[in-house]
C-alpha cells in the first residue's frame, strides 16, 4: 500500500476543536488557507478556475477509533461509516470549500471548518458535472441545513 503523505498545512482562525463548525455550512464566511509544500506549487496550476475544491486532510488531533459513536447531529449511536466523525480508522477528512484564490503556494479559501495547523493530505476541484447528485438520501441524518449550520463541535471526539 502506499503512504499517504502531507502535501501541506492548513490554516484557519479555528484553534480548539471545542466550538468549531463542524461541517463548512457552518462556517459561512470563515476564511482560511493551505500552505502546500514547495515541491507540490506546480500541482496548482489551473485550480483558479475552480469555484470550489474538497480539502482531504488528517483529523491529526483525533487520539483514538471508535467504530460506533454518537454523532452531533443525533443521540443515537451510529456505525462510523454513516457519519462525519474524526475518530475513523484512517482520521481522514473532507471539506468541500470556495476557492478564493491561489498566490504562490498559498491556497485560499472560504468556508473552512478546519483546525489549524491541520496537515493537508490532498486537493481535488468540486466539478458539479461529476459530483453533484440530484436524487440522493441522507440516511439518518434528518437536521435541516439551519440546524446544522448551528451545530458546533464539544468533546466528544476529542
Amino acid at each position: 500500500m502506499h503512504v499517504i503523505e502531507q502535501i501541506g498545512t492548513i490554516h484557519s482562525p479555528h484553534s480548539n476543536i471545542k466550538d468549531m463548525p463542524i461541517q463548512p455550512k457552518g462556517a459561512t464566511g470563515v476564511e482560511g488557507y493551505a500552505l502546500v509544500n514547495e515541491e507540490y506549487v506546480n500541482g496548482l496550476q489551473d485550480l483558479e478556475g475552480f469555484s470550489h475544491i474538497y480539502l482531504l486532510y488528517s483529523f491529526h488531533e483525533a487520539e483514538r477509533t471508535e467504530l460506533i459513536v454518537t454523532p452531533f447531529m443525533d443521540t443515537q449511536t451510529r456505525g462510523v461509516f454513516s457519519t462525519r466523525s474524526p475518530l475513523r480508522p484512517n482520521h481522514i477528512g473532507l471539506s468541500i470549500v470556495r476557492l478564493k484564490g491561489v498566490q504562490g503556494n498559498k491556497v485560499i479559501v472560504e468556508g473552512v471548518d478546519i483546525l489549524d495547523g491541520t496537515p493537508l493530505l490532498d486537493i481535488k476541484p468540486y466539478i458539479e458535472k461529476f459530483d453533484g447528485v440530484k436524487e440522493s438520501s441522507s440516511g439518518w441524518m434528518q437536521a435541516s441545513g439551519d440546524e446544522v449550520s448551528k451545530r458546533r463541535s464539544d468533546n466528544r471526539f476529542g
